[in-house]
């Protein structure tokens, strides 16, 4: 940078470490940082690190160092690798319920039985494992996608290498616009800023520089106070610099706070919930029936090891057993429709558990918005000009223009716009959001970055800061005409940032290319208007400006300085976000913003997309730190927007919402959302702008951070668990009808109705591929026009209890009704076995197109929506078919051939069936919601 000799007593913007280097050690002599590096010099770090301020280390000794240490990842600790993710599979009730039913079919020397058990566990568990190990490896390729690279002096030479093989010791550039890849003590920096927001929560970028703070010299700094440390994880967003890594993977402090994440136990989902107390009212309801049909059996005079083999059949037919494999698939399949609209689901009990949220809890930059500042409104002086508009610039706009394109260190892409000249069509600022958005604005209305750079050269700065919230440039003005006060004068100093701090060091006001006293009248009206601007939903900055005679100093810049205007910057809603936000309410869900922006621009945000109305109260983040639990649990039922929140009070939100009963959807991308996003039922990771350990605590990763994904994957998520009751009800329904007519059969002296194998093979053929099938059924209309259900409803709720033993019964009476009309039990028993086990079948059959919809399959106009189901149904039918008359399969299963019109009472038997439950849903239409 050119510094004009008028002003050269100005403190520079580069500022060095002490230049001493330290001795060349040998590599056995290398120690790790004994002391925290941010109280020592630069010096004594690159000392004890055995490394060079100038040279870096050697490629000899930096793979040395890599071998000690290791890659500089956040390694994972072997959870969720494949033998774990196996395991998970198999620890099912209902799964272990099977696996002990196949168990003791072998001990009885049934192998057949226990081959068609163990096949559908097998098929359950490698599809379970295949889901789940792809997740983990979608989300591994997600990862190396993020890894940055970064520049390393090694040799003395510069290398751009992974950020995967940095060690302690190794010397690296830190650049605007990348991420800082270690934790790392700063040798070097030129307006060097991070973002550390990530890491701490502080939404200010943070100054950085060599010098030891001298407020800690003696004492303990928290982490945001750590000026001559960069850590891994946060964002490079101004200047450059060079710093010594002093950490590595998990020892950094990102990696600390992602290894304390792993002693969270993750509670059960709903779905996981309700599947076990399913399997344990199951088994003992099969342990009852099994009692009961024994009894009955040994009753009636049958053989005992007949009736111990019927009443093990009749054990395993009562339980679901594709009902696991069902669950799978169901999820497997909402997991890949969720990854085709840019949702990841890390762990696949997560699909099912969006679809029982009932609050989401969103960010609102880039997820309810597009995370693209643009400037709206300019304010100067009583009057108010809309950009959109394109109105006639006067001075005063002009001068507020020319402060904003050039107090600013964003770059404008284009350089085809001239000063004065009219707005240009096209152009792209790289940079800080707020800066490209007040660059773009100039340009657009005459004021070329470019230009006005060249003409009006920046020669000093006073970076922002976080205490100040404002930054100052300094420009050579020397022989130009501007419309600025005292044009003789050499230089210019701009200044922006937060109104009140810009009133603080200003004396005067710009009116009408005047500099007239600042009174308490223009100072009233300026802060009216600030508020205006962000009751529509800007975030507004202010401009001032200083000319300057002769050399000052940083501290003497920001006085006496005239108040130009304000400029208000507008982050539009998503396009999308609105109706996803209706979509929402009309489900029966509870959108709530949480924010780090100001109250105003919060709930106008809010008001534009439906989720707050103007008069709703926002709570801030100093009200929240003020409040205790008790009424913080009270907020949360009737506010639905917090602002000015600090990441740490997402966990008290999501606590607060969950201590009411509510399933909490909680979205974040910081390092400290994590433990909110563990806490929530779901977290939701952002994949653009999310860190890596928030990606590791969520469930759910958003590949586009769009607020309308997530609410297609609760759509989805519905959707699973709807078709995982079908299922329920299909195969349940089944199989009372089985019981039902064992034991009536039994009871009532006539042969078995079922031999065990022609149980077991019903049990298969129905529950198998058509129970499959209905996995793929997709969402029905009015989906998401119904409240989610509570967490603690079972999946047996009461109208599908009186519907399962209804239709089991009409099962029963169709299967037992149509044997005893076509055929004799006593002297044609084959053939009457044949009639009952071929009219239970293909009921079933019916059946299953009656549980696709609540509603009446023939007006939902879902016949033909699931070519799966159409295939499935055939294919049943016709191994049917090949059991009835094919001569292998009838010695096997002990049947007799069927006539044509047998078989044609035994079709109309289960399109009565369907008929009669069809009906019943005219009569009994459902009330909107699942009952």
């Amino acid at each position: 940078m050119n510094y004009h000799p008028e002003i050269i007593a100005m403190t520079s913007n580069a500022t060095f470490g002490n230049g001493q280097e330290s001795e060349k050690s040998q590599p056995g002599q290398y120690n790790p940082v004994d002391s925290p590096p941010f109280r020592l010099s630069s010096y004594e770090v690159a000392t004890q690190l055995n490394s060079n301020t100038q040279r870096g280390l050697s490629h000899e000794e930096s793979q040395r160092r890599l071998s000690i240490h290791g890659a500089n990842e956040i390694v994972d600790d072997g959870g969720r690798r494949w033998p774990r993710i196996l395991l998970s599979q198999l620890q099912s009730s209902l799964v272990l319920l099977l696996i002990g039913a196949a168990v003791v079919s072998i001990a009885l020397g049934e192998v057949t039985d226990s081959i068609a058990v163990l096949a559908i566990i097998v098929l359950n568990t490698a599809l379970g494992f295949w889901q789940d190990y792809s997740a983990e490896k979608s989300l591994a390729e997600l990862k190396k996608l993020n890894v940055p690279e970064v520049t390393v002096l090694r040799d003395g030479k510069s290398q751009v290498i992974s950020s995967t093989q940095l060690v302690p010791g190794d010397l690296v550039s830190l650049k605007a616009g990348f991420f800082v890849p270690a934790d790392c003590r700063v040798v070097e920096s030129a307006n060097l800023k991070v973002d550390e927001s990530a890491l701490t929560g502080e939404s200010i970028a943070v100054e950085k520089s060599p010098a030891i703070p001298a407020i800690v010299r003696d004492g303990e700094l928290p982490l945001g106070d750590r000026s001559n440390m960069a850590y891994s994880g946060t964002i490079v967003v101004q200047g450059h610099g060079r710093a010594l890594v002093t950490e590595t993977g998990i020892g950094t402090e990102l990696g600390k706070v992602a290894d304390s994440l792993r002693s969270v136990k993750a509670e059960p989902t709903p779905l996981q919930t309700k599947l076990s107390k399913l399997s344990r009212t199951l088994a003992v309801f099969a342990i009852i029936v099994v009692g009961l049909v024994f009894v009955a059996g040994m009753v009636s005079g049958q053989p005992v090891r007949l009736m111990l083999m019927t009443s093990l059949s009749m054990a395993v037919a009562i339980v679901p057993e594709g009902l696991p494999a069902v669950a799978t698939v169901a999820l497997a399949i909402g997991a890949r429709k969720m990854f085709r609209r840019q949702a990841l689901i890390r762990q696949l009990p997560a699909v099912e558990t969006l679809g029982s949220v009932s609050v989401i809890c969103s960010d609102k930059t880039g997820t309810l918005t597009q995370n693209r500042m643009t400037a709206t409104l300019l304010d100067v002086a009583n009057y108010r000009f809309d950009v959109d508009l394109h109105r006639q610039l006067n001075k005063d706009l002009r001068t507020l223009l020319l402060g904003a394109a050039l107090c600013n260190d964003a770059e404008l892409q284009q350089d085809d716009c001239l000063v004065e000249s009219e707005s240009c069509k096209s152009f792209t600022a790289i940079g800080e959001p707020t800066e490209c958005a007040l660059v773009e604005v100039a340009a657009k209305l005459g004021i070329h970055q470019s230009d006005v750079r060249d003409r009006m050269p920046r020669v000093d700065e006073v970076p922002f800061s976080s205490e100040r919230k404002r930054m100052t440039t300094i420009h050579d003005v020397s022989g130009l005409m501007l419309p600025v006060f005292d044009p003789q004068a050499p230089f210019v100093a701009f200044c922006k940032g937060a109104v009140e701090h810009l009133l603080e060091i200003s004396t005067h006001v710009h009116i009408e290319g005047n500099r007239v006293d600042l009174t308490e009248e223009h100072i009233a009206r300026i802060r009216k208007r600030r508020d205006e601007m962000a009751s529509e939903g800007n975030r507004v900055l202010a401009v001032a400006l200083r000319t300057i005679q002769q050399a000052l100093n940083p501290d003497q810049v920001e006085q006496d300085m005239t108040f130009v205007g304000l400029i208000g910057l507008k982050d539009p809603p998503r396009r999308e976000a609105k109706e996803a936000v209706s979509k929402c309410k009309s489900a029966g869900i509870r959108p709530i913003m949480i924010t780090g922006d100001h109250p105003l621009t919060a709930l106008n945000i809010a008001e534009q997309l439906g989720i707050a109305g103007s008069d709703e109260q926002v709570v801030t983040g100093a009200e929240l730190s003020a409040m205790s639990a008790e009424t913080l649990s009270q907020k949360v039922n009737h506010v639905s927007v917090f602002a000015r929140v600090a990441p740490s009070d997402k966990l008290n939100i999501v606590k607060a919402l969950e201590g009411h009963g509510e399933v909490v959807a909680m979205t974040g991308d910081g390092v400290n959302d994590a433990p909110a996003l563990k806490q929530a039922h779901v977290g939701v990771a952002m994949g653009i702008t999310g860190t890596d350990v928030s990606k590791e605590a969520a469930n759910v990763v958003l590949l586009d951070d769009n607020f309308s994904t997530i609410v297609a994957a609760v759509e989805q998520g519905r959707t699973v668990y709807d078709n995982i009751r079908k299922f329920v009800k299909y195969a349940m329904s089944g199989n009372i009808g089985e019981v039902f007519v064992m034991i009536i059969g039994v009871l009532f002296g006539m042969p078995l109705p079922l031999l065990p194998l022609q149980i077991l093979w019903v049990n298969l053929v129905t529950d198998g591929l058509p129970g499959l099938a209905l996995a793929a059924e997709p969402s029905e209309n009015g989906t998401m026009q119904r409240r989610p259900l509570p967490p603690e409803e079972p999946i047996f709720n009461r109208r599908m209890l009186s519907d399962l033993i209804w239709i089991g019964v009409l099962i029963c009476i169709a299967s037992l009704g149509t044997g005893f009309l076509v055929s004799d039990p006593v002297a044609r028993t084959d053939h009457w076995r044949t009639i009952v086990f071929t009219v239970l079948t293909l009921t079933q059959m019916a059946n299953v197109f009656a549980c696709r919809s609540e509603r009446p399959i023939l007006n939902s106009g879902r016949i033909f929506t699931n070519g799966w189901l159409w295939a499935a149904v055939a294919s049943t039918f016709l191994l049917q078919l090949a059991v009835i008359w094919w001569p292998p399969m009838q010695a096997i299963f002990h049947t007799a051939s069927l006539t044509p019109v047998d078989f044609a009472w035994c079709l109309l038997a289960s399109l009565l069936v369907l008929g009669l439950i069809e009906s019943f849903k005219l009569r009994h239409p459902l009330d909107g919601a699942t009952e």
